[in-house]
């Protein structure tokens, strides 16, 4: 609407200091008092449409920095979700990873107890003695372990296991644990 009245006072200004000289006579002394009026009339037109542009740009200009305002606060608000979720996916897998390690805890305290009451099993074919890869490997995971390392930390930097490889990297982590937890037991 702004910009309509802009308009509408510009084409009035102009129509009014253009009109008067050629309509009127200046012989006719009501026709110049007519002419002074319809300039005056002009200015003010002119006046009032030049007042309500500079309003009308400052309104565009607050806009602008709203929208501006809104697109930050919309990216602010995706990069916290984002930020969250992985958060949460984090502690997700290292839940999982803790009752996985309970698991394996569970089932090598069965096996120290068999062991100890001298039923030993026979041993089978398909247990390989541990390759030294394995070994360096496993030594590695021991000492991460004893500084504090969660699995996830193990999995993600001393196993090299990342992203979709992550469930990988569990699997392989639980073998090694499972493997030298038989033999030093």
């Amino acid at each position: 609407m702004s910009l309509l009245k802009v308009s509408v006072l510009s084409v009035s200004g102009l129509t009014l200091w253009l009109a008067p000289p050629f309509i009127f006579s200046r012989k006719i002394p009501l026709h110049n008092f007519i002419q002074g009026i319809a300039l005056v009339s002009g200015f003010g037109c002119c006046f009032e449409a030049r007042r309500s542009a500079l309003k009308l740009a400052k309104a565009e200009e607050f806009e602008a920095m709203k929208e501006r305002a809104i697109d930050a606060d919309v990216a602010d608000e995706l990069s916290t979700s984002i930020y969250i979720s992985e958060q949460q996916r984090r502690k997700e897998a290292e839940a999982i990873l803790a009752a996985s390690e309970e698991e394996v805890e569970a089932k090598r305290e069965a096996l120290e107890a068999i062991y100890t009451n001298d039923l030993q099993p026979e041993a089978s074919a398909t247990t390989s003695e541990p390759d030294a890869s394995d070994l360096q490997l496993w030594w590695k995971v021991e000492a991460a372990q004893t500084q504090g390392k969660t699995a996830t930390w193990i999995i993600e930097n001393i196993l090299g296991k990342k992203g979709r490889k992550f469930s990988e990297g569990k699997k392989q982590l639980e073998e090694l644990i499972k493997k030298f937890s038989e033999e030093g037991g």
